[in-house]
């Protein structure tokens, strides 16, 4: 009934393993570790793909699925958007790769980033999200001269060794040391210290037990990498008190919900500034881009004339990703609707999932925001990583894995959540609910949800 990391319902399918596929996995795992180039994505049956098109992708054997993985929320318009693409394909043969200077696109860039982000005054560019939350730390901790990090039970900041720890932790492992990898050094682990998301008290005793030793609060605005648990708004306005009595730096982590909820994040949301803003993900519709803003006072100190902080990355604001993020942004600033539509599909999912569990009698909880959603199969109020841990997470991959075999790709591991991108239709989120209602009905008949 505990939550574990890179649990899922089922290994692959027998019958599909003379499948193209199943051929190109076999491959795979001869040249990359466990076939894949990201340790989440082995998850069996669908294996390989071959392409996509708006809401929906094509594995490499032509069965077609309805998109709600949607690259991890990378994938934020649809997938091959002519909107992003069309720019892209006509910006290659121009401006390519210098390495020294800068060009008019990276300019452009940091106008819409820092017109659309609040709290953001200046910004700089990497290729990756955990690539922008490793410089929030690093430059957290110089401009405060303190060591110590603050993270939140179950939220995930990305592949780097200040963070790696405490995501989605077995109960006897929750709010202790539950690294993410080997290799991690002790001391760099124990530098990083553990709350618990919508709970201030537990933040609050972590200043008491370390004063003036805390650099930052990292946080997911809504930690969506264990579905989606909303912040309540006296949570959010505390901590931003908190942290500035403190003098410590507030680092909102919108990697997933930048773009995504809001052309200005979830900050625009609730009404709350941090220090600093990560972003990345669905801010270029799938080209690998991310980036870091802030107020000035404190990006300054990434300035290799002046300042005392390190900005590095030969890749840095190159070409191909600069110009999807524009056109990503600037299709949101001139469509609003986008975002009306996308809240409306992802509120009639969670209506329609919530009768569906009423009727049938199973003890679960739809939670999300926006075009995200998450069906815990626990009794709410589900407020913090404590309440996830009654989830029954053979279940939730259970009816990850059984939508996805009935064409609904839905990562069949526990806590994983699913979007709704902007080429989802009215018509897709019928069919969803008329499957998810067979889905669940199966569930509850054989046992697996009760």
């Amino acid at each position: 009934m505990s939550p574990g990391i890179g649990t899922a319902a089922s290994d692959h399918d027998p019958r599909s393993t003379a499948t193209r596929g199943w051929a190109l996995h076999q491959a795979a795992a001869e040249l990359l570790p466990g076939g894949v180039n990201s340790a989440t994505r082995y998850v069996g049956h669908p294996y390989a793909f071959g392409g996509g098109d708006g809401a929906y992708v094509v594995d490499l054997d032509g069965n077609r699925y309805l998109d709600y993985h949607a690259a991890f929320g990378a994938i934020l318009l649809g997938h091959n958007s002519p909107i992003v693409d069309d720019p892209v394909r006509a910006a290659v043969g121009t401006v390519d790769l210098f390495g020294l200077g800068v060009t008019e696109l990276e300019v452009e860039l940091a106008k819409r980033v820092t017109e659309a982000i609040p709290s953001a005054e200046m910004m700089i560019a990497t290729m990756s999200g955990s690539e922008a939350t490793a410089q929030a730390v690093r430059l957290a901790r110089a401009a405060t001269g303190r060591s110590l990090l603050v993270k939140f039970q179950g939220g995930f900041h990305g592949w780097h060794d200040a963070v790696a720890r405490n995501v989605i932790s077995r109960p006897e492992l929750a709010y202790g040391r539950d690294p993410l990898s080997a290799g991690i050094l002790d001391h760099v682990l124990d530098a990083t210290l553990v709350a618990e998301f919508n709970d201030l008290d537990s933040v609050r005793a972590l200043f008491e037990q370390y004063p003036e030793r805390i650099a930052a609060v990292i946080m997911e605005p809504i930690p969506h990498n264990v579905g989606a648990l909303v912040p309540a708004q006296e949570f959010v306005e505390g901590l931003r008190e908190l942290t500035h009595d403190e003098g410590a730096v507030l680092i909102f982590d919108e990697v997933i919900t930048g773009f995504r909820h809001s052309l200005g994040g979830y900050q625009e949301v609730v009404g709350v500034m941090p220090d600093l803003t990560t972003f990345g993900k669905g801010m270029a519709n799938g080209y690998p881009i991310g980036g870091l803003a802030g107020p000035r006072s404190l990006m300054e100190r990434f300035d290799g004339q002046k300042g005392d902080v390190l900005l590095a990355g030969t890749f840095n604001g190159y070409t191909l990703g600069a110009t999807a993020a524009i056109a990503t942004i600037d299709h949101l600033r001139a469509h609003p609707e986008f975002y009306t539509r996308t809240h409306a599909l992802g509120a009639r999912i969670r209506d329609g999932l919530t009768s569906i569990v009423t009727e049938l009698g199973i003890e679960a909880t739809v939670a999300g925001f926006g075009g995200v959603f998450s069906l815990y199969f626990a009794a709410g109020p589900i407020r913090g990583y404590r309440d996830l841990m009654r989830n029954d997470d053979q279940a939730y991959a259970a009816f990850h894995r059984r939508m996805t075999d009935k064409g609904f790709l839905m990562i069949p591991m526990s806590l994983k959540r699913n979007h709704v991108s902007g080429s989802h239709t009215d018509e897709d989120v019928d069919r969803t609910l008329e499957a998810a209602r067979d889905v669940l009905a199966g569930m509850k008949a054989d046992g697996t949800a009760h």
